[in-house]
């Protein structure tokens, strides 16, 4: 199929945005003259090819104001002036830093144009657009150099190696550029849009309508049970001999191991099978563990990646260490429910931090935080200072607070245990008031001309759309509170609430997907089934359901701006002018 001229594709691209962009339209600048275009061939010693001397002789570039068009995320094509600034600029910055590999003398590149690339911005490239910040750190750049890469199109990113594109030449791309525009389809993954007199671009996305399920595939696996003890081996009689005779035995002295000094958690007048509770405790995991036993449980497949804690008591106070999994005890939502009616006190670590926290009836003690840093030192401890502050701050603990906790006491002791359902992150009830933009969408304008009532009713519906872009909806419980919602009703999402404990749930499946194909495991493989799909099909799920829980605790003010930022459909503009018009 033959490809239109560069002059037939502008037509075309002029007419488009003429008729659909008009704002757009009026930012494109008029034709370069050709003394600037030749000047500017002179200033870089660089021959233009013909297709970029024939684009800038529709247009030089565009004036660089809100509302320019833009080829994506590649940002505005440059009139001649930002061709040579950007260049140059480039150049410089290569000029410091060594070439992969120089080109042949006549020109001959490795397959695929290997050889060109391996450099960190070549001579005879020119950089043809600024990219998403209109500045000279990225965009598309046109190669000038003789041989089969002349008039290619390549991306160039700051700080990453740069690479050719699917368009053969500019030409190939103006003529996609031209099609997406004329037919709505997508260009370069994205897909053009007028809204308000602009040319904007929106990615149509989609979910996997059924990930697969980390948490059903860890209920598939047993948890791991604790090894026998190997079989002691009889003495075997070394014979007599009748010489002297000289023996030598390599000793090696072995490493120390590290400190024991778990996380743990106190609440005081409450019993160890409270306090899981309040944790997060999955009733079907409980069962007494020793340490060993724990940790070896929270590093398995049956585990998925959830948080292990093993729970007892000192005195008055009931008390848990973390075993495995996401770090728990230092996060406010959970000590809020731990001290609720009764005081809480945790004492964690992390590397050179060690931190007590004071927590009573909810709310953080008049000296709530208390924490110390270490260097790292030479020897066996990598952090002395934190080491030497955490057996301060048990005997504090036990001064202050009458808790008298060993850590090394209940090792082998089985204590009730089990895997958590973390709790969830606070609503933060202001995040929304902040957010003006959004998708280049003057949100705050939005919640400032709408009537309450009716911001309301238009962001309800559209988190009912997000919620069935994401497949959200498909749970019971989650349908149910969409319907409220959209009612103005009253939704149930107290602490352990089934909608509460559904949206927990699919935010341990998204941290065990995330986890799993991260490969951070000894036992992930490459034919593990879950895959980077199933783990985005269950962020997008969380994410919606954040979006639920800032439109129930902080209203529909504070929750448009992720409501409308994970929105999948690329007409959600349309859709949200036909919901405040409804």
């Amino acid at each position: 199929m033959s490809i239109p001229a560069v002059e037939d594709s502008w037509g075309r691209i002029d007419a488009w945005l003429l008729r659909h962009a008009p704002v757009s339209h009026a930012l494109l600048r008029p034709p370069a003259a050709p003394s600037d275009i030749r000047a500017a061939e002179r200033a870089l010693g660089v021959r233009f090819h013909s297709d970029l001397v024939a684009s800038l002789s529709c247009h030089d570039g565009v004036e660089l104001q809100p509302g320019a068009p833009v080829l994506t995320h590649y940002g505005p094509l440059s009139c001649v002036a930002d061709i040579v600034k950007s260049t140059s600029f480039l150049r410089g910055i290569g000029a410091d830093v060594p070439d992969g590999e120089a080109l042949d003398e006549d020109g001959e590149e490795g397959e695929e144009g290997e050889d060109e690339l391996a450099t960190y911005w070549h001579h005879d490239w020119l950089l043809v657009t600024l990219g998403i910040g209109w500045q000279s750190s990225d965009g598309l750049f046109l190669s000038c150099h003789p041989g089969r890469n002349w008039g290619r199109l390549g991306r160039y990113f700051d700080e990453d190696t740069p690479s050719f594109t699917g368009w053969a030449s500019l030409r190939h791309a103006l003529a996609d550029l031209a099609d997406a525009l004329e037919r709505g389809r997508p260009f370069d993954g994205r897909i053009p849009l007028a809204y308000e007199g602009a040319l904007l671009w929106e990615a149509e996305t989609t979910a996997v309508p059924d990930p697969v399920s980390p948490l059903a595939l860890a209920a598939e696996s047993a948890e791991p049970e604790p090894e026998p003890p190997a079989p002691s081996e009889p003495l075997v009689p070394v014979g007599r001999s009748s010489g002297a005779y000289l023996a030598l035995v390599r000793h090696r002295i072995p490493s120390p191991p590290p400190p024991n000094q778990p996380d743990v958690v106190f609440a005081e007048h409450l019993t160890p099978a409270e306090l899981l509770r309040r944790l997060g405790a999955i009733p079907d995991t409980v069962r007494p563990r020793t340490r060993a036993r724990a940790r070896k449980a929270a590093d398995s497949t049956w585990a998925a990646y959830r948080p292990m804690v093993r729970a007892g008591s000192v005195g008055g106070w009931a008390y848990a260490t973390q075993e495995g999994g996401a770090a728990q005890f230092a996060r406010p939502e959970v000590l809020r429910r731990v001290s609720a009616g009764t005081r809480a006190v945790a004492l964690t670590r992390r590397g050179p931090e060690v931190q007590v926290t004071v927590a009573e009836d909810g709310l953080p003690g008049p000296e709530d935080v208390r924490h110390v840093l270490s260097p790292r030192e030479g020897g066996g401890d990598l952090w002395p200072g934190s080491t030497a502050a955490y057996a301060r701050f048990l005997a504090g603990l036990e001064e202050e607070f009458g808790i008298t906790y060993r850590p090394d006491d209940d090792t082998d002791a089985e204590l009730t245990s089990a895997l958590l359902l973390p709790v969830l992150e606070d609503v933060d009830r202001a995040a929304g008031q902040y957010v003006g933009t959004v998708r280049d969408f003057d949100l705050a304008a939005l919640i400032e001309r709408t009537p309450p009532a009716r911001l309301r009713t238009a962001m309800a519906a559209q988190l009912g759309r997000l919620a069935a872009e994401t497949r959200f909806d498909v749970y019971d419980e989650v349908s149910d509170a969409l319907a409220r919602t959209s009612f103005g009703e009253t939704v149930d999402l107290s602490p352990d609430s089934l909608l509460d404990l559904r949206i927990r749930t699919l935010t341990a499946e998204a941290w065990a997907a995330r986890q799993r194909v991260s490969g951070q495991r000894a036992w992930r493989d490459d034919n593990d089934p879950v895959t980077q799909s199933d783990f985005s099909a269950w962020a997008l799920r969380v994410d919606a359901a954040r979006a639920l829980r800032e439109f129930v605790h902080a209203g529909a003010p504070a929750a448009a701006a992720t409501i409308l930022s994970r929105r999948m459909s690329a007409h959600w503009r349309a859709e949200l002018a036909a919901d405040l018009e409804g």
